[in-house]
């Protein structure tokens, strides 16, 4: 029944994967599928498209909304919906960053997620409601908050920071979102090189959760989950505490969580004895 914080998810995996490219979002349209045309409902999507496009500094000048009835279907009769958005940005074409400047020794600086973000939803149902036969209204003292209100904390929009750090004039070589796949997203860039992720942040209390109560083995956890890291940005050692600086300012939690190494693609990370190659987590050891 908690609808107000959808849209801004639904922005931020939008804007945030704009930014990958180095470049900056300026504009999105919105569609929304519908089982019925609940006013309540409406006004709930509309507050979070709001809030997420005001964190984003960008326009929404338009959008669709349909009525499919015998297409829809929600947990709840008559308010079923599905939201789509689509993004703009703008890069010039000699600046556009996709890694191909990376070189071994670059430092990889790691932004706090807010939660699990928009990704791993099928397993962490799966895990708290099925197996753990918890509910959205179930008080966890871990989590100091209810699992609902835990797993409807909307994606961090990490714009208004990366778009400073990207005017100042600093060494980016590489921009990347953390969604599904987990740190096996910085396998993206276009450069052949390993990673060695040795300084993670302790993850948020949830992901221990679903791991604990699913006894799910950290190969996967690492798949699909962000596991507190939301956003990566690899550059030039030179510049890490520039980067800190300016997370600083717009309260963003960030940590220097590894450097590139090698040119074989793999990533490993020392801590869990991970390594990640070919879209998959194994053990190390």
């Amino acid at each position: 029944g908690k609808y107000d914080t959808v849209g801004i998810d639904c922005i931020a995996m939008n804007v945030n994967d704009i930014l990958c490219v180095g470049a900056i979002p300026f504009s999105m349209v919105d569609y929304i599928a519908l089982q019925s045309p609940e006013p309540d409902l409406l006004d709930e999507i509309g507050k979070g498209l709001l809030k997420g496009a005001e964190i984003a500094q960008i326009s929404i000048p338009g959008g669709e909304i349909a009525q499919v009835r015998e297409m829809i279907r929600g947990e709840r009769d008559n308010f079923g919906f599905d939201l789509v958005g689509t993004a703009l940005g703008l890069v010039s074409l000699d600046r556009i960053i996709v890694g191909q400047d990376i070189k071994d020794g670059d430092t990889v600086v790691g932004l706090r997620s807010s939660g699990i973000h928009s990704n791993g939803f099928t397993l962490a149902r799966k895990v708290l409601f099925e197996k753990g036969k918890l509910s959205v209204d179930n008080f966890v003292p871990e989590l100091d908050k209810t699992i609902g209100e835990e797993l409807l904390i909307p994606t961090r929009i990490y714009v208004p920071e990366v778009k400073e750090m990207l005017s100042s004039g600093l060494g980016i070589k590489a921009l990347v979102h953390i969604t599904g796949d987990g740190l096996l997203n910085l396998l993206r860039v276009k450069t052949d090189c390993g990673f060695i992720i040795d300084s993670l942040p302790e993850p948020q209390p949830i992901f221990k959760l679903i791991e604990k109560i699913g006894s799910v083995q950290k190969e996967e956890m690492f798949k699909v989950f962000n596991m507190g890291i939301g956003f990566c940005i690899i550059i030039n050692p030179g510049d890490v505490e520039k980067v800190f600086s300016i997370c600083r300012k717009y309260n963003t939690e960030c940590y220097r969580i590894g450097y590139v190494h090698g040119s074989e693609r793999k990533i490993i990370i020392e801590k869990e004895g991970l390594i990640g190659r070919d879209n998959k987590f194994s053990k190390l050891y």
